[in-house]
């Protein structure tokens, strides 16, 4: 069923953690209200430490049936697509995109996509220690993704791991990811720094930090905007189930 607008209404897998959530809430309806269009939006939640050990583990099965049954409660909700707002909540996207019962906007790809777009070529990245050392899964393909070396590595996991089951960012917490982008960008020859964690908006704005970034959170939560209006994604797929 499409919105009364002809948009669609947005299904959105939450929760993981509640700073993303709330900044893919803002950035959507701020979109809305710019193309004076009525926002379709449900919100399920998911359970932040529950993903994290089943990431930890890699319990790809376990985290697919969590969303497929927020997802079928979408569908009763009439929500017509699905996201995850949550970088970490991407493992297990290949699993969740052959079974879920709705198109999926991916952020991978999407992400992908805007990489390529800017034309970089070595990238930094900040977010979970998964996240980082598989170079953000392996699916990131247009550039070369560099993790922090060292104590850096485990001081931004523990330091993101903590922001974002709190929804708050310590001054601690900002200075160990910022030292860590500094020294990616000096001495690694990183031209941007991804935030590879939907939650590293509390700490980062693109607008006022004082080096590059690729914004994961906001690309994606544009992806689902020109997807619920009708105007596609920009390769013209979504997911499983896009038709």
């Amino acid at each position: 069923m499409i919105g009364n607008g002809g948009e669609m209404h947005i299904g959105l897998i939450g929760g993981i953690g509640p700073a993303a959530t709330d900044y893919y809430y803002r950035r959507l309806i701020s979109t809305f209200a710019a193309k004076n269009t009525a926002l379709e939006l449900t919100i399920v939640h998911a359970d932040t430490p529950t993903l994290l050990s089943n990431l930890a583990s890699n319990d790809a099965t376990a985290q697919t049936a969590i969303y497929t049954r927020l997802t079928n409660r979408l569908v009763s909700a009439r929500a017509e697509c699905v996201a995850i707002t949550s970088i970490a909540g991407h493992f297990c996207i290949d699993a969740f995109k052959a079974v879920s019962p709705l198109p999926i906007v991916d952020m991978i790809s999407e992400v992908s996509r805007a990489i390529e777009t800017r034309g970089l070529k070595r990238i930094g990245i900040l977010g979970t220690r998964t996240v980082m050392e598989t170079r953000f899964y392996g699916q990131i393909t247009t550039a070369e993704i560099i993790p922090p070396d060292g104590s850096d590595l485990d001081e931004v996991h523990q330091a993101y791991i903590s922001m974002a089951a709190s929804g708050l960012v310590t001054e601690d917490q900002r200075s160990i990811f910022t030292a860590a982008s500094q020294r990616l960008l000096r001495d690694q020859d990183a031209e941007a720094i991804l935030l590879g964690g939907t939650d590293l908006a509390l700490a980062f704005n693109e607008q006022t930090t004082q080096f590059p970034l690729v914004d994961c959170a906001g690309i994606h939560a544009d992806a689902i905007a020109r997807f619920a209006l009708a105007e596609g994604p920009s390769d013209g797929t979504i997911g499983s189930g896009f038709r």
